[in-house]
């Protein structure tokens, strides 16, 4: 027995974890983000300070943002290798939220550790303490149940014990993971227990294969042996079962398409003769034009999110919905015939059975020319610039915007034409990291690589502020890669402080910052829909006191050097290659601020989204936007 503070036994335990998954054993907790505040640095940060085994221990600059370097850090790894995430009570605690609801989401595993209100309420209240006055158990952590997978507060130290180690079979667990939250009193925390030895043993978590059910192969295989036009969607699960080059020979063999989800992406390689690339709303014309023809959709590690399904409306009504998913949850989807299974067992499972049937596709030329059809469409974006004869790719919304734009910043950047030489200029095996705005359809659209795992998208959520922290993550995960956050203005401007950790741990990552004036993405979906330019660009306010004033002139590049960053300024190509070349020279993180035109981001190629549009309105626009949302409404699968 060993006699111990609480937060001194976590910090023991959590040095002795470790995770096995296909015989490859490694130390699953690999250090502690903090911000130590009067809740956690006497209790935690005591125990860190006098033995804190082999956990590093990392200073952050915002609670959310450390806590999105660690989800972008487990993400990068599989799921293999986590950070924690300790906070002080009260606002540091609550800022983390966002982010446990992040990797939830994201079934990504993320351990967090915000401290708590003196459980013996002696002071009560303490500094920073939430009060509930229908009850004093409720704290501002209570907050964190509906966005966990797993929650539980130490009220007395022996709990712990069973606490961490539910703790560990969720972040462990396959269908499960997601956040975990163990609130910690701050008394707790200094409070003394005799622990039992065995509780500090070595143990490993084997992240285990789920075996198929033969008689869900069956019905599976039943399904697309019947099937003329199959699709694949390749999701997450694909990704983190390891499973790409599974599914890419699955589809090989038995001449089906496969298009990906913002999370399958990279699982397998972008040049495979059957990837047709990006699906649904961020989707390109390949993979959506191929969907909306398909009579089965096989949809492998994907959880059916409206952008893939472009809100239930891209497959026909008839189409059949085959599912693999190690959650049952998810398996179940669009009434689904299920496979509730890892994706890389169920495919070879499946597969063997399809062989044994002597299947094929009866696809002709459609995948080749689907493939073809959007490479001339890349062409044309990786060309677009602005001239004489320019014409936005998106509705052009204020007229005033773009050339203001122009003689603000003297640039004539169009965002696709960026996105296509930053892919051309970087290296190879470079992780692309993103999360909101308009940069993740272009992303999904016109990123390619044949480097797996090389690119780091936060979708689910699309939590804005996730891209410089995620690129962070990233780096830690894989130091020998360069790492690239692709960057609104309007996300740098929400959540950008572990700029400043990537300096201080000499993790040099490269931020590349779309400057276009404002939430771009957001504008082009309310001035579409019939609603005035309103608070989506950065503007003055007028003499009439709205915020329809001059554009905002931002030196982002002047910031981020504040910091310590080198950076760039750009307003052309010229500008642009010598930013990309001069950077991969450098040994600290770096910013490129690129000044690109508004409306210049690439559009739906035939999907749906659904929004909320008002139903009666005095404003023809908006009720030409609702007829047509009840139109596509109608088309869609009802569940």
């Amino acid at each position: 027995m060993s006699v111990m503070t609480t937060a001194q036994a976590l910090v023991r335990f959590l040095d002795n974890q470790y995770v096995s998954f296909d015989g490859l054993e490694n130390k699953f907790v690999e250090g502690i983000f903090t911000i130590f505040g009067h809740g956690i640095v006497c209790g935690l940060g005591e125990a860190l300070d006098a033995c804190p085994g082999g956990l590093k221990v990392y200073q952050g600059k915002n609670e959310q943002g450390m806590a999105h370097v660690a989800t972008a850090f487990a993400k990068q790894n599989n799921r293999r290798k986590i950070m924690a995430c300790a906070s002080s009570i009260g606002p540091g605690a609550a800022n983390m939220i966002t982010a446990a609801a992040t990797a939830t989401v994201n079934h990504i595993p993320l351990l967090l550790f915000p401290a708590d209100a003196f459980s013996t309420r002696q002071p009560d209240p303490v500094l920073q303490q939430f009060e509930q006055v229908n009850s004093l158990a409720t704290t501002t952590n209570d907050a964190y149940r509906a966005v966990c997978r797993y929650w539980d507060r130490i009220a007395r130290p022996e709990q712990l014990m069973s606490a961490m180690i539910n703790a560990m079979r969720v972040l462990t667990d396959t269908a499960q993971t997601g956040a975990v939250c163990i609130s910690l009193p701050q008394d707790v925390e200094g409070e003394c227990y005799d622990f039992p030895e065995e509780f500090f043993l070595k143990r490993v978590h084997r992240i285990v294969r789920t075996v198929p059910a033969k008689e869900e192969l069956e019905d599976a295989a039943q399904v697309l042996s019947k099937a003329e036009k199959p699709l694949v969607i390749c999701g997450g699960g694909v990704r983190y079962s390891e499973a790409g080059e599974a599914l890419e020979e699955f589809c090989a063999e038995f001449g089906i398409p496969f298009a990906e989800s913002q999370s399958g992406k990279t699982a397998c390689l972008s040049s495979h003769p059957y990837n047709l690339g990006g699906l649904g709303v961020t989707g390109n014309s390949a993979g959506n034009d191929i969907a909306k023809e398909a009579d089965v959709i096989l949809g492998i590690g994907t959880r059916f999110s409206d952008f893939t399904t472009a809100s239930k409306s891209l497959f026909r009504e008839d189409a059949r919905v085959v599912t693999i998913n190690t959650s049952r949850f998810d398996a179940y989807k669009l009434d689904a015939v299920k496979v509730v299974a890892d994706a890389k067992l169920a495919i070879l499972g499946l597969g063997e059975l399809l062989h044994r049937l002597g299947y094929h596709s009866g696809y002709g030329s459609e995948i080749q020319e689907a493939r073809e059809g959007w490479e001339r469409e890349m062409q044309r974006l990786s060309a677009y610039s602005y001239g004489e004869d320019f014409q936005p790719l998106i509705g052009a919304g204020d007229p005033r915007t773009i050339p203001e734009f122009v003689e603000m910043t003297g640039s004539g950047l169009t965002q696709t034409a960026v996105v296509a030489r930053v892919r051309e200029k970087i290296p190879a095996d470079a992780v692309c990291v993103g999360a909101a705005g308009s940069l993740p359809g272009d992303l999904q659209r016109m990123w390619t690589s044949d480097e797996r795992y090389s690119y780091n998208m936060e979708y689910g959520y699309s939590c804005m502020g996730y891209e410089i922290a995620g690129a962070l993550g990233s780096k830690l995960a894989q130091p020998h890669r360069e790492v690239y956050a692709m960057c609104g203005d309007g996300s740098f401007l929400m959540l950008h402080s572990e700029l400043v950790t990537s300096i201080q741990e000499h993790q040099k990552i490269n931020v590349l910052l779309f400057d276009n004036s404002g939430f771009g993405c957001i504008n082009n979906l309310q001035m579409s829909n019939g609603i005035g330019n309103l608070a989506t660009e950065f503007r003055f306010r007028d003499e009439d006191g709205r915020l329809l004033g001059n554009l905002m002139s931002i030196d982002f590049a002047a910031c981020a050097a504040g910091y310590g960053a080198k950076t760039y300024r750009v307003t052309n190509m010229q500008e642009l290659d010598a930013a990309l070349e001069d950077s991969l020279k450098q040994e600290v993180s770096t910013l490129i601020d690129i000044k690109v035109l508004p409306k210049t981001m690439t559009d739906g190629y035939g999907a749906w989204w659904h929004v909320g549009i008002a139903g009666t309105s005095g404003n023809g626009k908006v009720r030409s936007a609702f007829e047509k949302k009840q139109e596509n409404l109608e088309k869609a699968r009802k569940y």
